[in-house]
């Protein structure tokens, strides 16, 4: 007997306890065992001495980050913002003792910063992954310009958080641990009190976005990693979805340490030391060059007016922290102008469309295996999530987040901005 579909928006002005003291010793250790594998280094600059409240900001490359911070924070309990989609998973009342903070992805979202600040009044520790998405290929993304402003109007000290290696070990592309990766954490005090007062929301920007730049691939080389599982290559198709060689989408494909081309025949090979090789004399690839060689792709596309996204999709909503929604077929489509969703909502008998403009959408959620169900994009509203799943050829997650990044610089009438 299926349970009664629950439409009831979750609660995002509820304030957040504070992480429950009694669990602290077990969630520790269950943190160090989920480390230990990599032997965790944690170097901690300019720490001595402070106390809450203050904000941490980390990179967020893998689910490894939620054992790592804990751990860089010891002796110290947190409250964390973290997407709908854990609180469902595991329980919103588990999700609120562990001192979670419920959130929509690039969206904007006033209860939060409201709840922020009321960790900040009661001097706790308020953590924050701003990228607000796995890495892709292991190299940092554009913080939304909303950073700065929210470290200046907090007024609290800032500290940064760089976690290595945990993209490394399980890469959003393929989830099976790689071994023998050493991950590091270097957490930073920025900016004191008063280095917040004084500095402008741009300063803090800058110095912040500096602090949580990565590249994963050049640290495999600078350490000497060697990742030699037969199956390194799997899954790499998703984010490396365009040949070089023939230039066509969607045609790529990755069997063992093998990545290659459908078309043209195109073959590289995954290296122990993180390169692509091509068996041809050809010089190695980095993973984040090919990447964003796409990404300029689709821009030039976007320029010349040959984007198009105009898709059936399997739609899902998220309302709250109780259940996923099956909504079933609906059509999206992206423009210039940002997304249109048509789909016929729950209880309802007709389609509407649902419009997301570009100049909202900093950024978009990608997924490549969403709970086994392939490759997704979600599109929030304050009191609601969507899923979106293909029906049909031509979608790729990777290239959607190229579109809607560039779409929402161009919105932003900023041509200095557009590299």
């Amino acid at each position: 007997m299926s349970r009664p579909v629950d439409l009831i928006p979750f609660d995002r002005w509820r304030e957040p306890p504070p992480q429950n003291p009694l669990i602290m010793p077990f969630l520790w250790l269950w943190c160090w065992g989920a480390t230990r594998s990599g032997r965790l280094h944690i170097r901690k600059v300019n720490m001595d001495g402070l106390k809450p409240p203050f904000l941490v900001l980390g990179t967020h490359h893998a689910f490894m980050d939620f054992y790592v911070t804990p751990l860089a924070l010891f002796p110290h309990r947190a409250n964390y913002v973290s997407e709908l989609e854990g609180f469902e998973a595991f329980g919103e009342w588990k999700y609120r003792q562990v001192g979670c903070l419920g959130t929509r992805k690039f969206v904007s979202d006033l209860a939060l910063v409201r709840n922020i600040k009321r960790v900040m009044e009661r001097k706790g520790i308020l953590v924050l992954y701003p990228e607000a998405r796995y890495a892709n290929v292991g190299t940092s993304s554009r913080l939304p310009a909303s950073v700065g402003k929210l470290c200046k109007y907090l007024g609290v000290p800032v500290v940064t958080l760089n976690m290595k290696g945990n993209y490394l070990q399980s890469p959003i592309w393929n989830l099976k641990k790689r071994r023998g990766v050493p991950l590091e954490a270097t957490i930073i005090q920025r900016f004191t009190a008063q280095d917040v007062a004084k500095a402008t929301p741009q300063e803090i920007q800058a110095a912040v976005a500096a602090d949580l730049t990565y590249d994963e691939y050049a640290y495999q080389r600078e350490r000497g990693i060697r990742i030699a599982e037969p199956w390194r290559a799997e899954g790499l198709h998703l984010p490396l979805y365009q040949c070089p060689r023939c230039g066509k989408a969607f045609v790529m494909d990755s069997k063992g340490s093998r990545l290659f081309c459908t078309v043209c025949g195109g073959e590289w090979t995954l290296g122990e030391e993180g390169l692509l090789h091509s068996g041809e004399g050809e010089e190695p690839v980095s993973i984040p060059d090919w990447y964003e060689w796409q990404r300029r792709q689709v821009e030039e596309e976007i320029e010349t007016g040959r984007y198009r996204l105009d898709l059936p999709v399997r739609v899902e909503a998220l309302p709250n922290a109780v259940n996923f929604i099956d909504l079933g077929p609906g059509r999206l489509r992206q423009t210039a102008e940002g997304f249109e969703l048509t789909f016929t909502d729950y209880g309802e008998t007709l389609p509407r469309t649902q419009m997301f403009p570009a100049s909202g959408c900093f950024s978009i959620h990608t997924e490549y295996d969403y709970r086994g169900k392939g490759q997704c994009v979600t599109l929030s509203t304050p009191d609601n999530t969507y899923f979106l799943f293909p029906l049909a050829e031509g979608f790729n997650a990777t290239k959607i987040q190229f579109a809607t990044e560039y779409l929402w610089l161009r919105s932003q009438k900023k041509p200095a901005l557009i590299e």
